[in-house]
């Protein structure tokens, strides 16, 4: 991490800033924050700075009102965010660190590398007593290192196999619950339906670190064993990867895993050209609009059962030296952001997750089908990201896939990943 930051020090000439506090799309309605005003020092307002990650076309648009509601409640801060698109968002932050200019607020996936150049505050010092206890402890949980937690979750996310109703009655199949069923099926829609591709994939730099804890969660293995030591040459990983390459070689999947993001294949599916996929609960909306007459069941493993990926982002603090009235403000804008019924809206805005209890109630109780989803996203199992090394593994483990796919040998290339990971 420290590498990177003196690396993008001395490039911070060539690097733009490339927040976008804004987006294109019609500006959604923003609820109103309603959190207690904090009191500005001596005339003066308190400036508190934000970087958010943009997830859809509504969320610059959202946050623009968001700040505008929270300082018309707040009069003595002056709440800045920035939101960025996930193309670039690494990018701006570790740019601003570099030059000292961290935002006090970050909403990003990763913090273990922040974390370990001690670059941020626990989260009981800027998350109120209240608002921390809204959280789902299995989510809390992935932010914790030596017994300290230091970010909250933001939202989350569940996967599950989307599967076209039609197109599996067209090829007299049923829903897989195994592997070997999934190939079966796969083999029957290429014999009957030759032009949908049977099952995607993505394992592009995009989520090729999803595919992988697909298959090697279903097959038993995984990133860590036991004892969370990283286990990526594990006998279980190294059968589930040829597994995946094997559909590809076979030819029932989309043609190019290494280049088809999700949001390819989603498309794919959308228009019928796809019969089946893992993707998380925002697909439903999509699907939807688009006609598409489609289930989704749990993610099938080698002997049954299931497994459910979850995927969530979170809110960090960095340590700025920030004065008290500054921590103040930094508390109130976070109680503001999750208040029960903003969460909630900004949670359905964009088709994800809650990450809070009384989040997921009310997002049950506005959509009823959410509350499957609710219920999943519960037991879901989760990226080690709170590991130091979880960047390097992310992009490592998609560096295998893609040299998997050009023939590579997975056994060889998992003991490299594991030897130069685990030293």
């Amino acid at each position: 991490m420290k590498k990177i930051l003196a690396l993008l020090l001395a490039l911070t000439m060539v690097f733009a800033l490339c927040a976008c506090g804004s987006s294109s799309a019609p500006a959604a309605e923003a609820p109103a924050a309603e959190a207690p005003a904090a009191e500005a020092p001596a005339g003066e307002k308190v400036t508190v700075t934000m970087i958010a990650a943009q997830y859809g076309p509504k969320t610059g648009d959202w946050w623009v009102d968001f700040e505008k509601k929270f300082e018309a409640a707040n009069d003595g801060i002056d709440l800045v965010v920035d939101c960025v698109s996930w193309n670039d968002i690494y990018t701006v932050v570790n740019t601003r660190i570099a030059n000292g200019q961290a935002p006090d607020l970050l909403n990003i996936d990763v913090f273990a590398d922040y974390q370990a150049d001690g670059l941020l505050l626990p989260a009981e010092d800027w998350c109120s007593p209240e608002t921390y206890a809204k959280f789902y402890p299995a989510f809390l949980d992935q932010s914790v290192v030596d017994g300290v937690c230091w970010a909250v979750p933001d939202l989350a996310s569940a996967r599950a196999i989307y599967y076209n109703k039609d197109i599996l009655e067209q090829a007299g199949v049923s829903v897989p619950t195994t592997l070997d069923e999934l190939v079966t099926v796969c083999q029957a829609i290429k014999e009957k339906c030759p032009d949908i591709y049977p099952w995607g994939i993505d394992m592009t730099t995009d989520e090729g670190q999803a595919a992988f804890a697909y298959y090697t969660w279903s097959y038993g293995g995984g990133f860590v064993d036991a004892d969370d030591n990283w286990a990526l040459n594990s006998a279980e990983n190294v059968e589930a990867i040829k597994f995946a390459i094997g559909l590809v070689n076979d030819k029932l999947t989309n043609s190019d895993p290494a280049n088809n993001t999700r949001y390819d294949l989603q498309d794919l599916f959308c228009a019928g050209k796809l019969a089946m996929m893992i993707a998380p609960n925002a697909l439903s909306q999509q699907a939807g609009d688009a006609g598409i007459n489609y289930g989704f069941a749990p993610i099938p493993t080698v002997a049954g059962g299931s497994v459910s990926a979850g995927v969530m982002d979170r809110i960090m603090c960095f340590d700025n030296g920030q004065s008290a009235e500054q921590m103040a403000a930094i508390t109130a804008v976070v109680d503001a952001f999750y208040d029960d019924e903003p969460y909630s809206e900004w949670v359905l805005m964009e088709g994800f997750l809650p990450a809070t209890s009384a989040g997921g109630e009310a997002c049950a109780a506005a959509d009823p089908a959410m509350a499957t989803w609710i219920d999943i996203v519960g037991s879901a199992k989760f990226y080690p990201t709170a590991k130091a090394e979880w960047a390097d593994v992310k992009q490592g483990v998609i560096d295998v896939e893609q040299q998997a796919l050009l023939g590579g040998d997975v056994q060889e290339l998992l003991d490299a990943l594991q030897a130069e990971i685990a030293g």
